[in-house]
């Protein structure tokens, strides 16, 4: 009987670290969170994006904000080139204003097409973890392969909005679209 209690409380602690890993392990939008801020350094864009010097660099999130704090927490106080980071959030394509970068939410997706084809020429990373209604696209998709996120990236898409991606970005991701000639 003892060796049973010896090992029920090894059981019993093992048990016990993996709820508390689990708790504490991030969610999928925590993570998605953590990568739109991280664009931002790896993604360059036009001047002429920005309206003047002192214009912030704004994430937006168009349809239902899948995020709740975790976008907000991830840019807190962080700054783009001297910029403030900022979010916006747009329930409808009708309240779409300038961002540099652009989440659709799956409770956008309906809309999609024309966003996406009003910011082709823009400078806007749209991004994105739902699949697209042909033939929109976003130049970022979020895909989730076995509770990993990774990353697929639409390089035509990106060259169309003006935006160049390092390749420190492109390595780990599944490339759509032609290279640049080295």
């Amino acid at each position: 009987m003892v060796r049973f209690a010896r090992h029920a409380g090894w059981v019993l602690a093992l048990l016990l670290a993996t709820a508390a890993a689990r708790a504490t392990a991030p969610d999928e939008y925590q993570v998605e969170a953590v990568f739109l801020l991280h664009f931002t350094q790896f993604v360059e864009w036009p001047p002429q994006v920005f309206k003047d010097a002192h214009s912030p660099f704004v994430i937006g999130v168009l349809g239902q904000d899948p995020f709740g704090s975790a976008l907000d927490e991830a840019v807190r106080g962080e700054t783009v080139n001297g910029r403030p980071l900022v979010v916006k959030r747009f329930a409808s394509a009708a309240d779409l204003s300038q961002c540099q970068i652009l989440f659709i939410d799956h409770s956008a997706v309906k809309d999609a097409a024309g966003v996406i084809q009003s910011l082709s020429h823009t400078g806007t990373l749209t991004v994105s973890n739902v699949e697209m209604p042909a033939p929109a696209d976003v130049i970022i998709r979020f895909l989730n392969e076995d509770r990993r996120i990774r990353l697929r990236i639409n390089l035509d898409y990106a060259r169309s909005a003006g935006l160049t991606i390092s390749s420190k970005l492109l390595r780990p991701a599944q490339v759509v679209g032609t290279l640049p000639a080295a």
